[in-house]
């Protein structure tokens, strides 16, 4: 009869669930996230002219979603909101399993 209590946390057990295809050990696996509101290609001579007041212009207009990148890939696009004075993202889209599951896949 299999355990029915909480799995051994064991180098033994450890190995067993990643070779289950267990997906529990990236849980606390640490990411950076970012928001991607737009990009803009300039000349590194223009870059260094910019100052206090300028402004770039991106190549996304101000109604499209915003891209919520992890690593580099994109695993949810929102809208940018104001939480608690701080900028937020509330998520109206978020990629499929199996997207999300192959921009991790390297790590097997």
């Amino acid at each position: 009869m299999p355990p029915t209590g909480p799995r051994e946390s064991t180098p033994a057990a450890v190995f067993e669930s990643a070779s289950d295809g267990g997906i529990g050990l990236l849980y606390d696996i640490e990411l950076d996230a970012t928001l991607q509101f737009g990009s803009k290609e300039m000349l590194l001579r223009d870059v260094l002219d910019l100052g206090p007041g300028d402004v770039v212009e991106l190549d996304r207009h101000i109604a499209e979603p915003v891209d919520l990148v992890v690593g580099d890939r994109i695993v949810a696009r929102g809208e940018v909101v104001v939480a608690n004075g701080n900028f937020a993202l509330r998520i109206l889209e978020v990629a499929t399993p199996q997207m999300r599951l192959e921009s991790i896949r390297c790590l097997f």
